[in-house]
């Protein structure tokens, strides 16, 4: 059986086990929301046998009140396998800007209990640079997968879950989005979402844990989290709607940080209300 060398695979590693039949790479590109239109322009490049892993339109609960919302486990069991996925398949996620969107994914595929599933490492920029193939992205059916979900608690949390963790101070909550946005000195993108920031928060935009398209060292990302972290606890991460956020419990990850939760609704739920605290 395929398994995947770590939660970080390279593109040569990928490139190597290219045609494996067990192998399912994923393409989980999302436009980045502070970018121009003209720049999310969708890239219709992509790494040969890729498969879309829709994260707006398929593996969100678009029925929901806030964007990204994670759908069941059900649901995403049902979708995993009309993409194909099955309980056996090793599955590796990238996305076109580096690494922005598909820790996303993984976090999902994490939460319904499936591990064989890793990172490209810089994502598509860093395929293309190793001068490796690229087709047009395609449109396909696949053989129906036998994927299986199954619930791990605690992987996503709640609104009130956040609220308990201020209360109990039981938790370190970090947030991916820009300084500025946490400050209250950069405006929401998201009409009627308040500037601030969850009280007892602190500022780590995801950005801060990259090197180009790529992850710092474990070295350096463990240096973060110890810096801001210096009583060792549970990690919460948010962001602005769920997406960087999963950047952040990647690295965490990678830095030997096993305790972990992103707040599904993070910043976007968190400023929409009338009555939940907020700092600036």
């Amino acid at each position: 059986m395929l398994k995947v060398p770590n939660i970080i695979v390279d593109s040569q590693w990928l490139k190597e086990h290219l045609g494996h039949d067990q192998l399912i790479i994923l393409d989980a590109t999302i436009p980045k929301v502070t970018v121009s239109k003209r720049i999310e322009t969708k890239v219709n490049a992509a790494i040969p046998t890729s498969r879309f892993f829709d994260i707006k339109k398929e593996f969100s609960d678009t029925s929901a009140d806030f964007p990204n919302t994670m759908v069941s486990p059900k649901d995403f069991e049902q979708k995993a396998r009309r993409l194909g996925i099955n309980q056996d398949s090793c599955v590796v996620i990238y996305d076109e800007h580096g690494i922005y969107s598909s820790p996303r994914a993984w976090w999902m595929f994490k939460s319904v209990g499936f591990d064989n599933v890793a990172i490209l490492d810089g994502g598509l920029p860093y395929w293309k640079l190793n001068g490796f193939e690229v087709e047009k992205r395609k449109e396909m059916d696949y053989e129906k997968g036998n994927f299986h979900s199954k619930r791990r608690r605690d992987h996503f949390v709640s609104t009130q879950y956040v609220l308990n963790s201020i209360t109990s101070k039981k938790n370190q909550i970090l947030d991916a989005r820009s300084h500025g946005r946490f400050v209250g000195e950069s405006p929401e993108p998201r009409k009627g979402v308040k500037s601030g920031h969850i009280p007892s928060s602190k500022s780590l935009p995801y950005s801060t844990l990259m090197n180009g398209t790529k992850l710092k060292s474990k070295r350096d990302l463990k240096r973060i989290f110890d810096e801001l972290n210096k009583d060792q606890k549970p990690m919460i991460f948010s962001c602005g709607t769920g997406i960087t956020a999963c950047v952040l419990a990647l690295a965490a990850n990678v830095a030997g940080y096993e305790e972990n939760l992103v707040y599904d609704g993070s910043w976007t739920e968190w400023g929409s209300s009338n009555e939940l605290p907020i700092e600036c």
